[in-house]
């Protein structure tokens, strides 16, 4: 079992916002981004890695929310199998590391977050001082829209900024 702490997420709002990928419509390999909320949506960018998304809004809106990067907390020694030998803080550090060291692949596309094996819980709250909002990364489109958020100071979050 693994297990981490979500230190730093983007937004994709709909079909309004040009880098959702509803924003191109329905598609079978988007169809879980289309709802319900709570599920996620897993798909391969670059034939390569795998991203993991939760669903946000009603059904039919197609929003989600990327999980960037994660802090281990339970099951690292599995984690470093997973990815090979990277520094701890690198285990979770991006979208595809991410997945790769949590074992999510499209197997997991449209499995409910609340329950089962893939799940995001609630846990201590984080300050709203102590979230850094910047724009997001590793697109093209609207990628100046503030929509990546942060965990101030964690060395765990991608790029420099997670450390300001």
């Amino acid at each position: 079992m693994t297990r981490g702490r979500i230190v730093e997420v983007e937004a994709y709002l709909g079909p309004d916002d040009p880098a959702c990928h509803s924003a191109r419509g329905w598609s079978e390999r988007t169809r879980h981004l289309h709802g319900p909320p709570g599920r996620a949506y897993v798909y391969r960018i670059y034939g390569l890695h795998w991203c993991v998304n939760a669903v946000t809004r009603e059904t039919g809106h197609g929003s989600a929310v990327l999980l960037r990067a994660v802090e281990p907390l339970a099951g690292v020694e599995l984690m470093r199998r997973r990815r090979g030998r990277v520094p701890d803080r690198q285990l979770a550090r991006g979208p595809g590391n991410l997945c790769q060291a949590f074992g999510i692949t499209g197997d997991e596309d449209g499995v409910s977050l609340s329950r089962g094996a893939l799940r995001i819980l609630e846990g201590p709250g984080v300050a709203d001082a102590d979230v850094f909002v910047t724009a997001r990364i590793g697109i093209s489109k609207a990628a100046e829209w503030p929509l990546r958020f942060v965990v101030r100071g964690s060395p765990f979050a991608s790029g420099s900024v997670g450390r300001r």
